[in-house]
């Protein structure tokens, strides 16, 4: 696999997921449709596994890994199914760009990086500014959209923390191995919560929307993005990968307006403009301040 064409993936499946869930959750309850997406997902990655003579590794730091990323996949996933009945896919992407700048809090906390300087609390203001604009104007459309959004809240908080804590652990795993691996230990939860929370089958009300878009999840939503994610994280470095969440909101949103008849107003795109002004602050910003220090020096002299 290439670089370009695994980062390329990532970007379209990330911007398609959105979409893809809320037509998921259609008419299939989204804990059974987030059960069989990651149920696909774990067969085909297992018949992957075998066939390319993979090992998976189930050693205490593998086990570590398999679990903290089952963290973000279980809540991250689950969470965002809920908030698909309330909320359009554009407005979920936007609120997922937020992950970067509640992963440096997390990080601060649990792996003792350094805290946010000025440029960064800047960035973080800018960012909530705009999260409350969207917020605002989403209450205006729907009086259950406050769910939705708490519901992606939520899958943002559990999607950042387990990436701060896989960071935390040192092994290196095939990256097909990992994906099993993960899915091997949040499905079961899945299981758990469609018994839990829904527990039927009630397959004469499924539509053949719904059906594909979950088969469309299972297969390149969950199989091939995590396997490209995986990949580009090897190979490229955190603000490469980084800016993928200020370009999937936008398409996201687009592909919602597009297909799904989403509405997009004024205030939502006026929303948007800020969230990811303030993830590109967050993101280079003291590089651009270092840049232009190091220019008006050369100036000066």
């Amino acid at each position: 696999m290439r670089v370009p064409a695994a980062y390329l993936a990532v970007v379209l499946i990330w911007s398609t997921t959105p979409l893809g869930i809320v037509w998921s959750s259609e008419t299939v309850s989204p804990t059974f449709a987030v059960l069989m997406r990651m149920l696909i997902a774990l067969l085909l990655g297992s018949i992957i596994l075998r066939s390319c003579t993979i090992k998976l590794p189930m050693n205490k730091k593998a086990i570590r890994l398999y679990s903290y990323s089952a963290i973000g996949i279980f809540g991250g996933m689950l969470f965002s199914y809920f908030a698909a009945s309330y909320i359009g896919s554009g407005l979920m992407s936007l609120i997922f760009g937020l992950a970067p700048i509640l992963s440096g809090l997390l990080a601060q906390k649990l792996i003792a990086e350094p805290k946010f300087g000025l440029i960064k609390k800047f960035a973080l203001t800018i960012a909530l500014v705009g999260l409350m604009i969207v917020c605002f104007d989403s209450l205006t459309l729907s009086k259950d959209s406050y769910k939705g959004i708490a519901f992606v809240l939520i899958a943002v908080f559990f999607f950042s923390l387990s990436g701060v804590l896989v960071k935390s652990v040192e092994v290196k795993i095939n990256p097909i191995a990992t994906t099993v691996g993960s899915l091997l230990f949040s499905t079961p939860l899945f299981l758990f919560a469609w018994f839990i929370f829904d527990g039927s089958l009630p397959y004469q009300q499924w539509q053949m929307r719904s059906i594909m878009a979950i088969i469309y999840l299972g297969v390149v939503g969950s199989l091939i993005g995590f396997l490209s994610y995986f990949y580009i994280l090897q190979k490229l470095n955190a603000s490469t990968v980084a800016l993928i969440t200020m370009i999937t909101p936008v398409l996201a949103m687009t592909l919602g307006a597009t297909l799904n008849d989403e509405v997009v107003s004024s205030n939502l795109m006026f929303g948007a403009f800020f969230v990811v002004t303030g993830l590109v602050v967050f993101q280079w910003g003291n590089k651009i301040k270092v840049a232009s220090m190091v220019k008006w020096s050369k100036k000066s002299i």
